[in-house]
């Protein structure tokens, strides 16, 4: 009797421990989020075999539209048939990736791509259709998914699998991806938090407000079953955003520090989007409203989000943002599967 309890002590001492997941835990590691990974027009197609080539885990963001029944990968809802299929485009393409996650069943590093859904259309069977799709892979066990409870407050945990998927604040998927959901049953994706607006009308005072407004004023609300993360604009950090970026100083770092804090102290996942540095001979297909205006500007803001714990960080330039996260110390993504 004395042998089997002193069994039992040492087996509960070994459990409390136990390191907790190495993520999706809040503030656990820092993900390069690939953004806009998807072709415009036609031109950029190889984004997602760039961003796939870097390591794991990956974020990897996909602009949702639809045309004719079909739920499409765009930049833009004004759709016109030439774009790829979502299941086409993601999920056929990640499928060897997944699978060999499978087989292999090192649970440990999972999840292995983080999918963020960017909806251009939020009608009704585009939504529903997102849905029914994310089922087709759940039932092959890609999916990461979390019971729905009786009580929205309460944070079922997470049945972590290869693919974790990510949408934002929208209430009409909240609806279908959340409210329509019988209890007991499994969510599939997992929204965003709703960001406080700023009060005033005039456009400079509410520019100044979002740079400024304490963090538990920007994010009130406590993450739910089904909101699990935060995302933001870098106007959030500097006043403006990145075309008005001057020096990277102390308040600033502090004052992303604090955001990245007060999001992990909720328990939210915080993502900052997109943070880009480069010339005009330099641009792929990038969005000037989101540029620094050198990779050595945005550099020092991604060096930044890596000391702030921030949990995805979005740009456009993957392998430089990849190559400053394996520089910066931390923990480089692992090898290509």
């Amino acid at each position: 009797m004395r042998r089997l309890l002193y069994g039992l002590i040492v087996a509960a001492l070994c459990a409390a421990q136990s390191p907790p997941p190495i993520y999706p835990n809040p503030s656990a590691r820092s993900i390069l989020d690939a953004h806009n990974c998807y072709p415009y027009e036609g031109q950029y197609a190889d984004r997602i075999e760039r961003a796939l080539a870097l390591g794991y885990p990956v974020a990897i963001e996909q602009d949702l539209a639809w045309y004719d029944g079909r739920v499409v990968v765009a930049h833009s809802d004004k759709t016109t048939g030439h774009e790829p299929t979502l299941k086409e485009h993601f999920f056929e393409r990640v499928r060897p990736l997944v699978e060999k996650a499978l087989r292999d069943n090192k649970r440990s590093q999972w999840p292995t791509i983080i999918v963020h859904f960017d909806n251009k259309d939020n009608r009704e069977p585009l939504l529903r259709s997102v849905w029914e799709l994310l089922g087709e892979y759940q039932s092959q066990g890609w999916i990461t998914t979390a019971v729905k409870g009786s009580d929205p407050h309460v944070l079922a945990p997470l049945d972590i699998r290869p693919l974790l998927v990510l949408t934002e604040d929208n209430d009409a998927q909240e609806k279908v991806y959340f409210t329509d959901v019988p209890v007991g049953g499994k969510l599939r994706l997992f929204g965003s938090a709703h960001t406080t607006k700023a009060p005033m009308q005039d456009r400079q005072e509410r520019t100044h407000w979002v740079a400024t407004a304490p963090p538990d004023t920007l994010l009130a609300e406590r993450p739910t079953n089904y909101r699990r993360w935060w995302n933001n604009a870098w106007n959030e950090v500097e006043e403006g955003g990145q075309t008005h970026a001057g020096a990277w100083t102390a308040a600033s770092a502090a004052r992303l520090k604090a955001l990245a804090d007060h999001a992990h102290r909720l328990g939210f996942w915080i993502r900052f989007y997109t943070l880009d540095g480069f010339t005009a001979d330099e641009n792929k297909g990038w969005d000037k409203g989101y540029n620094f205006g050198s990779r050595a500007v945005a550099e020092a803001r991604w060096r930044a989000a890596l000391d702030a714990g921030v949990d995805l960080i979005a740009s456009d330039q993957y392998e430089d943002l990849a190559a400053c996260m394996r520089a910066h110390g931390g923990i480089p993504p692992r090898p290509s599967m």
